[in-house]
């Protein structure tokens, strides 16, 4: 029994040594290989670049502290298929099919826009002649009735009784008597009747006549078409009373509306190609003679006027036209058009996403550009470009979300950063389990008005560690916030503006660096962040209610971040349900007592507390 197990004892032993020389023959003798393998490795690298977990852009060649948080700084990976680039967001070739991602180069063209206009048919101005009496009197006769009619110049168009005339005729029958010996009264009776546009023709049949007319003819001064009848038969008239209007139709205009923004583009001179609805498959040209110098202040536009001949009088006053100008803008040089899927709005900023091709595949980087005027499908690009930059001009807010979940410059979060998350401030639940001790905050939306990333922040709703300096130095943004509460309770708008100032110079001291956890450091990055963008929007604007609207989203961030990193002090939690459009608001107060910031004096008391704190 012993050999046996002496025997077993051996055969271990010999076992154990084989395994052993068989792994210093397969490992240590490659261990040289292996080496120069990772100092070549690091050669090609070249030396290592550090950056902030929290701010991508910071790109140091030594370890540190992020100069913006004070944050350890990581080392950048760079093995095959990473980014090197921390400002960029990489995609692939799938994930841009998927995303329908297309790019275009830039180049320069000359601008060239396609304006529609609207507008209508009129007659010439300059063509309109009012028809009037040149005697007072009743009309006994009308000779044109309607409106719409063509009358010929010379035509008699109506006829008046006048005491005056019949007096004027006597006047010259008798003044006829003694022209041999007087003929000065002769000669004014004759021109009193010329004054009232009787002709030579008129004056010398009444002489031949020897009778007296009571009724005066009036004959048309012009030709063309009566647009307007303003007498009836028996009216009196008097002296220069219009009885009609005509207007000439041989030439009329037709006036286009031009709004506000299209006018750097429109210019005197340009030609304009427009159709009339009544009139199907013709195509009329003209070009613009007269641009009004005023705006409408009611339409908000300004006629641009063409002149066109009629000829046939096909085109009638009132009809509908519709036309395209193609406008240049007045540069000198061609410029930098780019589409307008390319360009992405924040409101303030307008931004495009450069392409860039390396060996380790393709990446974006956000880019502020400077637009000019708008091109209808496109814009003039004033900054930001250069001939031959390639940009995204289909699927960029797909490359602006993934930029955003990966914490990197984005349109809403332009320095980049940790993921937000989105909640929505009108209707965001602060208290929902009253008596609970607790808020439900854990869904937060940053504002983005077209995405929502969905980052855990399941952890927001837990105290997280921070030091005793960073909880004073919170408990000062809270201390200017309550001022800033305690102006809206006033209705004092200029107080709520400097009260937001000082939430602003509070903010500004708080130390990041207080905060060692990454958790809590994100989070307190994303609220202060909204507390400042909330706070400055209070401190520029006079009107109390926008200034209300932002208070709400101030108070919603605030509140988390007493609850997250505490203050040292009770505080009440107070909730309006008539605030915000009957959707509910809340406030933070040091006392119990409700002294409502949303309605001011109107509802002072209206509100109730939801949680201590």
């Amino acid at each position: 029994m012993k050999s046996e197990t002496q025997k077993i004892v051996k055969i271990a032993l010999s076992t154990l040594v084989l395994g052993l020389l068989l792994g210093w023959l397969l490992f240590g003798g490659s261990k040289g290989n292996a080496t120069e393998e990772h100092q070549h490795t690091s050669e090609v690298s070249g030396e290592t670049i550090w950056t902030c977990s929290m701010h991508p852009q910071i790109r140091q060649t030594e370890p540190g502290d992020c100069p913006i948080c004070g944050m350890d700084l990581i080392p950048l990976e760079n093995d095959n298929g990473s980014e090197l680039d921390p400002m960029a967001v990489s995609m692939s070739k799938t994930a841009m099919q998927l995303a329908n991602v297309t790019t275009e180069i830039v180049g320069k063209t000359a601008p060239v826009k396609l304006i529609d206009l609207n507008g209508k048919v009129e007659a010439d101005e300059r063509s309109i002649y009012s028809q009037s009496s040149h005697i007072p009197g009743r009309v006994e006769r009308l000779m044109v009735n309607f409106t719409g009619e063509y009358i010929k110049q010379g035509q008699i168009i109506a006829y008046i009784y006048s005491p005056d005339l019949v007096t004027a005729q006597e006047e010259l029958f008798e003044a006829r008597k003694v022209a041999d010996t007087q003929p000065q009264f002769f000669n004014a009776a004759k021109e009193k009747l010329k004054n009232w546009k009787l002709s030579d023709n008129q004056i010398a049949q009444i002489l031949q006549s020897g009778t007296v007319k009571e009724e005066l003819p009036i004959h048309a001064d012009v030709s063309g078409y009566v647009t307007e009848k303003m007498v009836n038969l028996g009216d009196y008239v008097n002296k220069g009373k219009a009885l009609y209007q005509i207007a000439n139709l041989n030439s009329v205009w037709v006036l286009f509306d031009i709004y506000e923004s299209d006018m750097p583009w429109v210019r005197k001179g340009d030609e304009v190609v427009f159709t009339i609805p009544s009139l199907p498959g013709e195509n009329f040209k003209g070009r613009i003679s007269y641009i009004d110098p005023v705006i409408n202040p009611m339409t908000r536009v300004a006629k641009a006027r063409i002149e066109i001949g009629n000829t046939g009088l096909r085109l009638k006053p009132e009809m509908f036209a519709s036309g395209t100008v193609k406008a240049k803008q007045p540069i000198a040089s061609e410029a930098i058009t780019i589409p307008k899927s390319a360009v992405m709005w924040t409101g303030e900023r307008s931004v495009v996403y450069i392409k860039n091709t390396t060996s380790n595949g393709v990446n974006f980087v956000l880019r502020d550009v400077t637009l000019g005027p708008s091109l209808g499908n496109g814009f003039i690009v004033k900054e930001g470009l250069q001939e031959g930059d390639e940009i995204a001009v289909n699927g960029t807010f797909s490359i602006d979300a993934a930029a955003q979940l990966a914490g990197k410059p984005s349109m809403m979060n332009p320095e980049g950063g940790p993921a937000m998350t989105g909640h929505n401030h009108g209707g965001m639940k602060m208290g929902d389990d009253k008596g609970t001790g607790g808020s439900d905050h854990s869904e937060m939306d940053m504002g983005d008005p077209g995405l929502e990333n969905k980052t855990d922040h399941s952890d927001m709703n837990q105290r997280m560690t921070a030091t005793a300096t960073f909880k004073n130095q919170l408990k000062q943004v809270l201390s200017a916030y309550l001022e800033l509460k305690d102006a809206l309770v006033n209705d004092n708008a200029a107080k709520s503006n400097a009260a937001a100032k000082k939430v602003l110079s509070a903010l500004e001291h708080v130390d990041m660096k207080q905060l060692t956890d990454k958790k809590a450091h994100g989070h307190w990055m994303t609220i202060s962040k909204e507390i400042s963008n909330s706070a400055n929007s209070i401190s520029k604007i006079s009107d109390i209610k926008a200034q209300r609207d932002h208070f709400k989203h101030l108070s919603a961030h605030l509140s988390k971040g007493v609850k997250l990193f505490g203050v040292d002090q009770k505080i009440y939690e107070q909730f309006c349900p008539m605030a915000d459009n009957n959707k509910g608001a809340y406030w933070l107060s040091t006392t119990k007592e409700i002294k409502n910031p949303y309605f001011g004096e109107a509802m002072l008391t209206c509100g109730e507390i939801t949680d201590e704190m």
